[in-house]
């Protein structure tokens, strides 16, 4: 299994991208994850089109160690099926599942069998609202076959709005909305069993400020990931979700070896127990966007 951390800045394009190839292959933008989108970003009467573009282009590409972590999100099981069928798909890291839930979540696993390609099912139906609903969806996520597969969940923040009859607001974040509640449940829900999450896109490609304060809160929230639906808007994401000085450094500390059990670093109390963990996946996280250092911004 991969580590979530290494998603980053996830560069959402329409599968019918006609520079496709460069952008799975990481040749066009410096892009950590890359999903080529069979859905909702492109019309039903697209998707033979860009069937036939994936079946030229996977075979071009190189090895899952090379370049980005790459994946396709299908448009349905039967568009999966299709899928699957393309030689070079083992060039892919796994697929996003739309619209995902206890219901649908089987169909995809059932068509995945004796694949090896890793799953990201995405939140995004009236099912989120319902507790029930979620836990179980847990439940189904939790199963032998699907929990090793499953990388992290995508949440689908317009697809949410939508469901309430409301688009995002162009002056505040997410968290502003009923939204930011729901993410909250949901890393509840999901995070305590060893669900990572990853956060929704941001449409406002002009407002990169706003972009940096919500991706710095979808961080405070534990999220591991963020959707970019532009290649502007990946460095502001990579700087939002790598760890500030002052949060690396005393991560550092508390996995230093010899650190006493309780001691007071940069005019706070740390726990090495209690803090163990949060310290790990700081590192993790640092090290995941090791292209960089981590960011002075915050400091």
């Amino acid at each position: 299994m991969l580590d979530p951390a290494l998603l980053g800045a996830s560069l959402y394009v329409p599968a019918t991208h006609p520079r496709l190839e460069q952008v799975l292959a990481g040749r066009a933008y410096e892009a950590r994850s890359v999903i080529a989108c069979t859905e909702d970003s492109i019309g039903e009467s697209e998707v033979d089109s860009a069937l036939a573009q994936l079946r030229t282009v996977l075979r071009q590409l190189p090895e899952k160690t090379s370049g980005p972590l790459r994946f396709v999100r299908v448009r349905s099981p039967e568009v999966l099926q299709r899928l699957l069928q393309i030689p070079g798909v083992d060039r892919l890291h796994g697929v996003v599942i739309p619209k995902a839930d206890q219901n649908t979540l089987p169909v995809y696993m059932r068509e995945l069998e004796g694949s090896d390609l890793l799953v990201m099912p995405t939140i995004e139906t009236i099912d989120a609202f319902e507790r029930d609903a979620m836990l179980a969806f847990r439940r189904e996520l939790s199963r032998p076959g699907v929990r090793e597969r499953c990388l992290a969940l995508r949440i689908g923040g317009n697809d949410l709005l939508n469901l309430l009859g409301m688009r995002r607001p162009r002056d505040c974040t997410l968290y502003e909305t009923p939204i930011g509640t729901l993410i909250a449940q949901l890393v509840l829900t999901f995070k305590p069993h060893g669900f990572a999450l990853t956060a929704p896109v941001f449409e406002y490609i002009d407002d990169q400020a706003l972009l940096l304060a919500e991706t710095r809160r979808d961080r405070a929230m534990g999220l591991v990931g963020k959707s970019a639906i532009h290649p502007s808007q990946l460095e502001v994401i990579e700087s939002g979700l790598r760890p500030c000085e002052r949060e690396f450094a005393a991560a550092q500390a508390v996995l230093k070896n010899g650190a006493p059990a309780v001691f007071k670093f940069d005019g706070a109390m740390m726990e090495a127990a209690v803090h163990r963990q949060w310290a790990t996946r700081v590192l993790a996280r640092a090290h995941a966007g090791s292209r960089r250092p981590p960011d002075a911004a915050e400091a």
